[in-house]
């Protein structure tokens, strides 16, 4: 039997080549994915101690900051040989063309000590005094910088400072590039452009021949209870952690998307064996006539699958060891923050990946091999045994009815029973009902998508769809494969799509102008409103500024533009909003009892309620749905002067063209490399851009999934081929052509294709409108949105791909001579 069982591999090495084609994809992503994400992991390591390289201790703020008078107090420890502050915070550079540099900018304070500075010089030397400072190579190349002369730099605090570049530094592949420019200035002037009151961080130097526990004692003692001392083993422990624990998220999501693509390839291997042990049943019959038992005959199905698992995941390593080289190359060219230190291939990963392949490869041959155990020997003397199509059995298909509406009833009950974990459980129940049910279902709409084909195409598409539906199992699995891909895809497409209209109805509902004006990352700067609100072309000014005060929100608002944002007013007057007077949102009012005229007490002053009103938008963090209170600017100013936001609407003087106003506007923005400025449509714009950014990573991810998925149709195509080889014989001796030969098959393999499409986009659909209700129900205005262009645009890919999985069997179909095919067994 075991030497039988490996001539059959041999002689069926073609049939069972396009199913080892989905484990080898499957295994790829998944040692590609392990192969990157380990040589990511060595270059955490080699990271981590970049900028400790003479740091012995650290001392690290518990909650606040280390003022810079606790560095004095550092160094004078007996034992510290130097001690500085460090910190890091977002800024900004302007370029010589007197614009911001594209790119969040990374500020750094860099120590002046020479015995505690790590950084590699490329160019110059590291400032020693406030009003110099060092950027990184390539801003400094992309710029036309040079050593010796100005570069503004600004941060949260003010406006752009001119400094004078002493050099430049390699911070490439480590934690200090973030993508943008970096910056490097003394303490005192990374303190003055950050704004922050101290530092996060002490580096100490230790004289030689110090003992590390004994300095550390000696340390803690000048800081005292409200600061950690650290020593360098902790600080790099701790730095290679952090940088390990990101990276295990970012493995865990890439191997989820590679778990769905082996699930799918699981599912087209089973199909396969399934077709491939039915078309062999009166061989089997025939071993079994000789004396050959069941047993035998299963272990010899499933040694064929062990070696085909065993071979393609051999295959799926070599070439998921090309995509981690081919991704370690291009991850430096992306401006991304991740370091490759080199493809890594360790035996864990190849052991992992072999041993995933060949696992599912043989779990997904254990319930076909056991079907295949069941011809009876009696039925070698049947000529058409392994040609019988079965349906469904009536406990399967009440089982899938059940499943099915469960998975419903739990997507249905998501919102109002306020679990999220529902929407993932009823989308898992009805992709289950449709694997149970499909047999049933599947041929149904084959037939009824078959309906107009038949019109177009008359006998052929009749031929076609009678073809798709014969083998009700068949088809379903060969459908369903694809649900399991093209319904992720369509529940992230139909998800971004409801985001991002709830994230342009969020700006509606909070912007009244053409123009805002946003921090890149940080707070608009304290002066930044006055100065735009000095200039002539400017009309109206207002930044958004917020806070949460004993459960309720409270807002600026200004007069002029209050009335645009909101959805009604249900009493009172708002253009009675001003100073001593607040406007109370309707769910608050009705929780006070606060009414129109009442005097209320807000952050212990005294106001008066000139309106109640309605405005659809979510509230912060922890304040209940509509507890928000709306004060005048002047107001909010005098209750919390430092309080900053990170937008602010800016409109137009009357009479004055949007465009001059734009300029004006520009001409105080380009001041502060920090802000930005911009219209409605490119603030939502860019609200949105990272929705668009990640809907992009996550189909491109699950393209493998849906790609594996048209392997098995192609698959089951071909295998049918060989199953119908009398049968297409006769048909071509009868008069079909060549091209309606071709055309048959393209039509077998779109019904296929089409129906897995479709159910697999109202899966998709389904998940996301229980999602969207769910989150609709925790307030922020968000509903459901069908993108029919992207959807109709996934059908259409599924249906130009099955085209291109029949040309392959259509060539296998054709290749033989009809007189030699009417006389195939």
């Amino acid at each position: 039997m075991w030497r039988l069982t490996l001539r059959t591999l041999r002689a069926d090495a073609l049939r069972l080549l396009l199913s080892s084609v989905a484990i080898v994809l499957g295994v790829a992503f998944v040692a590609g994915t392990l192969m990157l994400t380990d040589g990511m992991q060595a270059g955490a390591y080699e990271r981590a101690g970049a900028f400790d390289r003479h740091t012995d201790l650290g001392v690290y703020a518990d909650r606040t900051t280390l003022p810079p008078s606790l560095v004095d107090r550092v160094r004078t420890v007996d034992g510290v040989t130097a001690a500085a502050g460090e910190l890091t915070a977002l800024a900004g550079v302007v370029g010589v063309d007197g614009r911001p540099v594209l790119g969040v900018g990374l500020l750094a304070a860099i120590p002046t000590e020479p015995a505690l500075r790590s950084y590699d010089v490329v160019a110059g030397r590291l400032p020693d005094r406030p009003g110099e400072v060092v950027l990184d190579v390539p801003t400094v190349a992309a710029q036309g910088f040079t050593l010796g002369g100005p570069v503004g730099v600004g941060g949260a605090t003010g406006a752009a400072r001119p400094y004078t570049l002493v050099g430049t530094v390699d911070v490439a592949d480590t934690t200090r590039d973030v993508g943008g420019p970096f910056v490097g200035l003394v303490g005192a002037d990374a303190l003055a452009v950050s704004g922050k009151p101290g530092y996060d961080r002490i580096m100490v130097a230790a004289a030689p021949g110090t003992a590390g526990p004994a300095l550390a004692d000696r340390v803690t003692a000048v800081v005292g209870g409200d600061a950690t001392v650290k020593s360098r083993q902790r600080i790099l422990d701790e730095a290679v952690e952090d940088g390990v624990r990101d990276l295990d998220q970012f493995r865990l999501v890439l191997l989820i998307f590679a778990g769905v693509a082996v699930v799918v390839a699981g599912f087209v291997i089973a199909n396969t064996f399934a077709i491939v042990l039915a078309q062999r049943a009166r061989r089997t019959a025939l071993l079994r006539l000789v004396g050959a038992r069941r047993g035998q005959v299963f272990r010899a199905a499933v040694l064929e699958a062990a070696v085909l698992g065993l071979v393609g995941s051999a295959l799926g390593v070599a070439l998921g060891t090309g995509l981690a080289a081919g991704a370690a190359a291009l991850v430096p060219r992306l401006d991304l923050p991740l370091s490759v230190a080199g493809l890594t291939v360790t035996a864990r990963t190849v052991g992992l990946s072999l041993l995933l392949g060949t696992l599912v490869t043989v779990g997904s041959a254990l319930l076909p091999a056991w079907q295949g155990t069941r011809v009876p020997p009696v039925a070698a003397l049947t000529a058409a045994a392994g040609h019988q199509a079965r349906g469904a059995g009536r406990v399967r298909l009440t089982l899938g009815a059940l499943v099915g509406v469960a998975g419903i009833g739990a997507l249905a009950g998501a919102a109002a029973v306020g679990q999220i974990v529902l929407v993932a459980v009823g989308g898992v129940l009805s992709f289950f009902g449709i694997v149970l049910f499909g047999p049933l279902l599947v041929p149904v709409l084959v037939r009824l998508f078959g309906r107009p084909l038949r019109q177009v195409f008359g006998a052929t598409a009749a031929l076609a769809v009678a073809n798709a539906a014969r083998n009700p199992r068949r088809a379903s699995a060969t459908a369903t494969a694809l649900v399991i891909g093209i319904g992720l895809v369509s529940a992230f497409v139909v998800g971004a799509g409801s985001v991002k209209l709830g994230v342009e109805r969020g700006v509606d509902a909070r912007i009244g102008v053409d123009f805002v004006v946003t921090g890149i990352g940080v707070e608009l700067p304290a002066p930044l409103a006055g100065e735009l609100a000095a200039r002539p072309e400017v009309g109206v000014v207002h930044e958004h500024r917020d806070r949460v005060v004993d459960g309720v929100e409270l807002r600026s608002a200004h007069p002029a533009l209050v009335r645009r944002t909101l959805d009604a007013v249900d009493a009172g007057d708002v253009a009675d909003l001003g100073p001593g007077s607040v406007l109370v949102h309707r769910e608050l009012a009705a929780a006070r009892g606060w009414r129109v005229g009442s005097t209320v007490t807000v952050a212990g002053r005294p106001f008066r309620v000139a309106a109640v009103v309605t405005a659809d938008g979510p509230t912060s963090q922890g304040v209940p749905a509509g507890h928000v209170v709306d004060l005048a600017d002047a107001d909010f100013t005098a209750l919390y002067p430092d309080e900053r936001g990170q937008l602010a609407e800016v409109e137009p003087a009357d009479g004055v063209p949007a465009e001059r106003a734009r300029a004006a506007i520009e001409a105080v923005v380009a001041r502060y490399p920090t802000v930005n400025l911009l219209d409605q449509a490119a603030y939502k714009k860019m609200l949105t851009g990272t929705v668009d950014m990640l809907l992009a990573f996550v189909t491109a991810l699950l393209g493998l999934a849906v790609v594996i998925a048209l392997v098995g149709v192609a698959n089951t195509l071909s295998l049918s081929v060989v199953e119908r080889t009398r049968e297409n014989a006769v048909l071509r001796a009868v008069g079909l052509s060549r091209g309606r030969m071709r055309l048959l098959l393209a039509l077998e393999a779109v019904l296929t294709a089409l129906v897995g499409a479709v159910l697999g986009t109202a899966l998709g659909v389904a998940v996301s409108a229980g999602a969207v209700a769910f989150v609709a129900r925790l307030g922020g205005g968000f509903t459901l949105v069908l993108p029919w262009d992207r959807l109709g645009l996934i059908l259409a890919v599924a249906v130009l791909a099955a085209l291109a999985a029949s040309v392959l069997p259509a060539r296998r179909a054709l290749a033989r001579p009809v007189v030699e095919a009417l006389g195939a067994e």
